[in-house]
């Protein structure tokens, strides 16, 4: 049996274990390690965030997972050697056939001065919970978010958390005592879809949400409040922050960003390997061409499957990663918008907007629902 072992249970790791248990399971013993006990789409936390839902109720378990040929293992990589195509955890080690490297990506919260002292963020877990604290707590003010660098997953993310704590101050009656204020390095939303960047630009202002594009927010200061931007100090009485985005400690010490673009793992753009024969990256900590999302880890992995199947049937490789997916939106008020996304085709990506709609926000819905079936099995 050839063995291939996949480091970390995101979208990425998850779409490639059932593509390689659907296509060969009577050819290949995948091993699936992960550190945590379950899998949440970095879209619930909204709605832990925003809904009342609990993270029990977004969370997938992943000792429900029952796919042929698949095994899962609770255990935390501590070292990857890539030459002799080596991983060591807390529990053991793995020299694999085929080693994929899917552990997403990290956060450098103390690359920006004062965030940690002074802000809140709602990319993690811990995060969320803290900023649903806080915001039980808040009585109105000003509220600046931001992100503070790029990239960043998801790119609709940090607009979404700004239309929906709008939303929620609403219904709290906030609203009018709250001035909310949004600031990104970013010339624009989604840089490759004008329609999406028209519609996200028109929703922050029918919001009376401030909007000012290409600033970065260089600190905080927690002792008085107040966010260094190169135009002058900003106060607030909440920051909310989109905070750096980087490989995690261990990829970084196993030599794989050598070469690699601003410290992620350098890729073939086209099959998503490594230098290093065997050896592929995909989804977050990857350096292909694509925006840090989980669709763009999903596809990435069909591309991954398709040439590691090609490899054991020793056929020619068919195609190329294309780059792309399907991102859905939220604007608040059940409605959901949806960019198609296709960044590699062509000779220019393509990311048309449509919506929003009722009819996307049930289309979401079913995304997760299928993903979930998919992924877990029956």
């Amino acid at each position: 049996m050839h063995t291939v072992l996949i480091l970390g249970a995101g979208f990425g790791g998850l779409e490639l274990a059932s593509c390689l248990s659907r296509s060969v399971p009577d050819e290949v013993h995948v091993t699936l390690l992960d550190h945590g006990d379950g899998f949440i789409f970095g879209f619930a936390k909204m709605d832990v965030l925003f809904r009342g839902q609990t993270v029990d109720d977004v969370r997938t378990p992943y000792d429900t997972l029952h796919l042929p040929s698949v095994e899962f293992r609770r255990e935390t990589v501590v070292a990857i050697d890539p030459s002799a195509r080596t991983v060591t955890t807390d529990r053991g080690s793995y020299t694999p056939d085929t080693l994929v490297v899917a552990l997403g990506a990290d956060y450098d919260c103390d690359a920006t001065p004062g965030f940690v002292e002074d802000s809140y963020e709602y990319y993690s877990i811990h995060g969320v919970h803290r900023l649903r604290e806080r915001l039980d707590a808040f009585t109105g003010g000003t509220v600046l978010l931001s992100i503070l660098s790029v990239p960043f997953k998801c790119p609709p993310a940090p607009y979404e958390g700004a239309l929906l704590l709008h939303e929620e101050l609403v219904r709290r009656n906030l609203r009018s005592r709250t001035q909310m204020h949004m600031i990104t390095p970013m010339d624009s939303p989604i840089p490759v879809s004008p329609s999406a960047n028209t519609a996200i630009v028109d929703a922050l202002a029918d919001r009376d949400i401030e909007y000012t594009p290409g600033t970065r927010v260089r600190a905080l200061d927690p002792a008085t409040h107040t966010a260094s931007t190169r135009d002058g100090d900003l106060a607030y009485d909440l920051f909310v922050g989109i905070p750096r985005h980087c490989v995690p400690d261990v990829v970084q010490a196993s030599g794989l960003t050598e070469n690699g673009i601003d410290g992620w793992i350098h890729v073939d753009a086209a099959t998503l390997a490594t230098p290093y024969p065997g050896v592929y990256a995909l989804g977050d900590c990857a350096d292909a061409p694509v925006p840090r999302a989980g669709v763009f880890a999903e596809t990435a992995a069909r591309t991954v499957a398709a040439d590691i199947i090609a490899h054991l049937h020793d056929s020619p490789r068919e195609g190329r990663y294309r780059g792309q997916g399907t991102c859905h939106i939220e604007f608040g008020g059940g409605l959901v918008g949806k960019v198609e996304a296709d960044f590699l085709s062509g000779p220019a990506p393509l990311a048309p907007f449509v919506g929003p709609s009722v009819e996307f926000a049930r289309e979401k819905a079913e995304f997760a629902a299928d993903r979930r079936r998919r992924w877990f099995g029956p």
